[in-house]
């Protein structure tokens, strides 16, 4: 599968894994789960006018291309703190066909750029590695439902100066999403010294964005925990527990200070540090208003006391500056929390610290708004899944239903493994095949099957590739001490909407609602916390055709 050095590498048939004729029509229940029914506010769902054009008049992946993006994994000095510069590997991309705005420099960093993609856009990304020192990586496109060749798989690695080419089609709804390494037990150390980057998906026909901050009122935040020597460079090790780092970055700046005015902002916050958890909120304990997660915006907005943010989570704040008067510098903070396995040093997982201050100003630009509360309850989806729960707090306890599948996360002969079972490069287990356009129930369970709770355990940030689900509920840990661990961090879940990554508490259980739709092909499933990923906590899943009849 490996091609020759310097030769393009490029993906296997996309048909092959594709259903239907290349012009596949899709019908209107198909449209909305793949583009979403997304509200804001007091804007109901019925009012927002989708039409699906976009994706049924599209063909199919690897057709000509509307976006065609020349991406790189770099090595690159940056200033990250005063003195000597530091040695990062780092993303560049440059546009070769499309709009201008696809390929966005975000300023002042070592992170990849911003590209901006567009729902039914037909992309061709050419990604070769530059890195050094024999360096195999791939990417992976971190949200986005696209074919298994084009997923990132760790079986698709390239050596230095090798390229391969990704060609597949946005099938996603208008959301943050991002983009990373891959490699099999490396992809810990090359996300941390520096190669992720933000994919913002948009979609002109999207009604429930309307209104919404656009431009420089549009913040996108990525938070980085990292260590330094005294010579500023990165320093690594790949611990048990998940590597923290004792500073943290915010679009690759420490001790960040923005100047924002008196109107709306919207922050998009990726969470894309390896392993640390934050529990954010402001300083001052207004509640945050929460408009989107993993998959785009909700049906309508949710408030939250903090927001406990895992590992390659995201979540969209809609913040109203002008509740503040000028002048007051109103503090993001990550606060204090209770767990196992909160790593070494002197900035362990649940201490408290600020993330970053914003200096409030005068505003120069739009009329200030006033922050949309909570309205209604939300729109029913229109698709087969289950009805949504409430999922604040202890009433997510009552709606656990009978699962199709069991997922027990633990450690086994000092290493991390799902189901008793480390990670193989192809294999998959009976109970990890799916049929194409099957709905299931995954029950994941952070604790040894019989265990009791009593393993003491850590936190596992679940990850599946190729898909977005629907969280149906969560289970409270039954032993005591995990309980009021769990207590702490409870009420900033936010698992309304789309997600593709979910975290875990120890001793804690969570089902969640797939569709396995459009594409077969070998799929990963494993824990973003990046360390127990490359440690063996990841496995595949195989997705088949329907069986006949």
């Amino acid at each position: 599968m490996r091609s020759r050095k310097n030769h393009t590498r490029r993906q296997s048939d996309p048909q092959a894994t594709r259903t239907g004729a290349s012009r596949r029509r899709f019908s209107r229940r198909e449209f909305l789960h793949l583009s979403g029914l997304g509200a804001l506010g007091t804007l109901a769902a019925a009012s927002l006018g989708w039409t699906p054009v976009s994706l049924a008049m599209r063909g199919a992946e690897g057709s000509t291309p509307d976006v065609e993006i020349a991406l790189e994994a770099v090595v690159d000095q940056d200033a990250i703190l005063p003195g000597a510069t530091t040695t990062v590997w780092r993303y560049r991309a440059t546009l070769l066909k499309g709009p201008a705005d696809t390929v966005q420099p975000l300023p002042d960093t070592y992170l990849g750029p911003i590209l901006n993609l567009r729902t039914g856009q037909n992309v061709r990304i050419t990604f070769t590695n530059r890195l050094p020192n024999n360096e195999e990586t791939i990417v992976h496109w971190h949200g986005l439902h696209v074919p298994e060749a084009a997923d990132g798989h760790p079986r698709y690695v390239i050596a230095p100066d090798e390229s391969y080419v990704y060609d597949f089609t946005v099938r996603d709804r208008p959301g943050t999403y991002w983009y990373h390494p891959h490699p099999h037990g490396r992809t810990g150390p090359q996300a941390y010294y520096g190669l992720a980057g933000l994919i913002l998906v948009s979609d002109p026909n999207q009604r429930a964005a309307q209104g919404l901050p656009t431009g420089q009122y549009d913040l996108p935040l990525v938070l980085q925990g990292r260590r330094f020597d005294a010579q500023n460079q990165l320093v690594y090790s790949a611990e048990m527990a998940g590597f923290l780092g004792d500073r943290i970055l915010v679009n690759g700046r420490p001790d960040v200070t923005r100047t924002v005015e008196r109107t709306s902002y919207r922050l998009r916050l990726l969470n894309g540090s390896n392993s640390r958890i934050y529990k954010l909120a402001w300083s001052d304990n207004t509640p945050l208003t929460v408009i989107g997660t993993d998959g785009g915006l909700l049906d309508q907005t949710v408030q939250r006391p903090y927001v406990t943010l895992g590992p390659a989570e995201r979540v969209e704040l809609l913040v109203d500056f002008s509740q503040w008067p000028a002048g007051t510098t109103l503090t993001l903070r990550s606060l204090a929390f209770s767990t196992t396995g909160g790593g070494n040093g002197s900035l362990p997982n649940g201490a408290e610290f600020p993330v970053m201050n914003f200096a409030i100003s005068e505003s120069a630009g739009p009329t200030p708004t006033p922050t949309p509360a909570p309205t209604a309850p939300p729109t029913q989806n229109q698709h087969v899944f289950l009805p949504l729960v409430s999922k604040s707090g202890a009433q997510a306890q009552a709606a656990r239903v009978q699962a199709d599948r069991t997922f027990s996360l633990y450690m086994q002969a000092g290493q991390w493994t799902i189901n008793g079972r480390a990670f193989e490069m192809e294999a998959v287990a009976p109970d990890e095949v799916v049929e194409l356009n099957a709905t299931e129930v995954w029950e994941f369970i952070n604790q040894r099957p019989g265990g009791g709770g009593m393993q003491g355990g850590q936190p596992h940030p679940m990850h599946i590739h190729g898909l977005q689900f629907r969280v149906l509920s969560r289970q409270a840990p039954t032993n005591a001490t995990q309980r009021a661990n769990w207590e702490t961090v409870k009420d900033g879940y936010v698992d309304e909407g789309w997600k593709d990554t979910v975290l875990l508490m120890p001793g804690e259980g969570i089902q969640l609602q797939l569709q396995f739709q459009d594409y077969t092909g070998l799929y990963l499933y494993h824990c973003h916390n990046l360390e127990h990923e490359d440690m063996g906590m990841m496995r595949n899943y195989r997705v088949v055709p329907p069986t006949a009849g």
